[in-house]
């Protein structure tokens, strides 16, 4: 039997100082439709997850929490886990930073990249932002203070660390961005990132002293430090694989220098760090870069930055439980294009449930099988959903998911129009031989809808499966409680 051709995808790995909100859990939706579409295509597919555990954040709320950082972690870590089943996710690799063949993976990275010359250890001034995990100059700074954490004050100071020849890799990395032109997307945080390139490179810090952090992965060597975080956890998309040990899974899935393989999705605020830091590494350790970034906006709630303190700050579990699971994965996927920053409200959420979910799908889909008679047979639609696929591609290929379900929603549209039209309900007593027609279109317009959001909408695609095949009614999409 031929192998499957292999497709890899990964988000980033949340760092686990607070509960999951919707901002990743909209990352991992949008992988997920990802990967079942490429496993519907026939793909083995490997969808990679899990969570970063490591450096000074950590440290800092684990001591405000009167506990030791592996149990702090843990805790957390079974937070990120449990998002597996409130969304439905698929991932057949879920890694954490703290797992051993993961320490010993960044370890090995370090090795590799220092053979090659490009780690130096030196004394410098600092200014970090602890909220960041990152070193901020001047020039990016408003008022003295990170624009993404302005209530953090940030940590000053001299200090001796190992750092990173990130100025080396200016002409290598725009070679990799000229040479795949879909590197990163969409179109502007390409260009963001070539023009920072472009405009030079800055050696990092890659390690903190292990008498002021200690929370960290020992640096090979010299235990007097560790790693600094993004080192660390940048090596979760390899280590995953099983490298440095297992060579074949990791050539097969990530990919050759002439032919890499690895797709990942991040949000806008890692737009430097997995699209120019993460593949400088790589490249200084000889291995193969990424084949593409997809980078998302942020979500903000009715105008404003989601915070605990505006109590502003939507959890999964909550839209959940108010919209279902595959309620929530729907709204997540069709709040804005994907890329572009987008806002959100319940009541916003709330009308477009009820439009496009209750009244629209779910009410299409229980009068259908409600009003056809069980011997009016679903008509093949083979043809139909392999024409509907092939249109969907481009759109889920470049991760424009909420495109894509317009298209499938224009079928909803069409079919709803048709039975208002045709009005089958009143053909069944006047004109039978017609009222079978119509019903048999719309049996298979509910089947080719039941197709094409398997990677969307897998538990509504299932239940749709399962009625057409029974003929029970069934209510996909539950009316709100006002």
């Amino acid at each position: 039997m031929p192998q499957k051709e292999p497709f890899y995808i990964t988000t980033t790995l949340p760092y686990v100082n607070a509960a999951p909100h919707i901002g990743f859990a909209s990352e991992i939706v949008y992988a997920d439709v990802r990967a079942r579409y490429e496993r519907l295509r026939g793909k083995e597919v490997v969808f990679n997850t899990g969570t970063d555990e490591h450096g000074a954040k950590i440290y800092e709320k684990a001591r405000e929490a009167g506990e030791e950082p592996q149990a702090y972690v843990d805790r957390f870590a079974a937070r990120f886990r449990e998002l597996e089943g409130v969304l439905n996710i698929s991932p057949t690799h879920f890694i954490r930073t703290t797992d051993a063949h993961h320490i010993a993976a960044a370890q090995e990275l370090w090795r590799r990249v220092d053979s090659n010359g490009y780690i130096y250890k030196k004394t410098y001034y600092t200014k970090y932002c602890v909220g960041c995990e990152m070193e901020k100059t001047d020039s990016e700074l408003v008022d003295g203070r990170c624009p993404l954490h302005p209530n953090r004050a940030l940590e000053e100071g001299e200090e001796e660390n190992y750092f990173f020849r990130f100025s080396a890799f200016q002409e290598p990395l725009l070679a990799l961005y000229k040479k795949y032109e879909d590197f990163v997307v969409p179109a502007k945080r390409f260009n963001e990132i070539k023009s920072f390139v472009t405009g030079g490179l800055q050696d990092f810090s890659i390690s903190r002293l292990s008498t002021k952090m200690p929370w960290g992965v020992p640096v090979p060597g010299d235990e007097s430090h560790v790693m600094y975080v993004w080192f660390d956890a940048l090596t979760n998309y390899i280590s995953t694989l099983g490298w440095p040990n297992d060579e074949a899974t990791f050539v097969r899935f990530w990919g050759t220098p002439d032919a890499p393989r690895a797709v990942q999705i991040a949000g806008k605020d890692n737009l430097r760090q997995q699209s120019a830091m993460w593949q400088a590494m790589l490249l200084a350790a000889d291995l193969p870069p990424s084949r593409q970034v997809f980078i998302n906006g942020f979500i903000s709630v009715d105008g404003q930055k989601m915070s605990k303190s505006l109590g502003n700050v939507i959890a999964p579990e909550e839209m959940v439980a108010r919209y279902g699971t595959d309620g929530t994965r729907y709204l997540l996927l069709t709040k804005g294009a994907f890329g572009q920053d987008s806002d959100i409200s319940w009541d916003k959420m709330d009308v477009r449930y009820t439009a496009d979910l209750a009244n629209g799908l779910g009410n299409l889909v229980s009068r259908v099988i409600a009003l056809a008679p069980v011997d009016v047979a679903v008509p093949d639609v083979t043809d139909r959903v392999a024409q509907l696929t092939n249109m969907l591609a481009p759109s889920v290929e470049r991760m424009a998911l909420r495109d894509a379900l317009a298209e499938i929603w224009a079928i909803v549209e069409a079919a709803n129009k048709r039975m208002e039209q045709e009005q089958p309900w009143v053909l069944r007593t006047t004109d039978d031989a017609q009222f079978r027609a119509v019903m048999e279109m719309l049996l298979g317009d509910v089947a080719v809808l039941g197709a094409a959001l398997q990677p969307f909408l897998p538990e509504t695609a299932q239940r749709i499966a399962d009625a057409l095949a029974t003929r029970e009614r069934v209510i996909l999409f539950a009316r709100l409680e006002q």
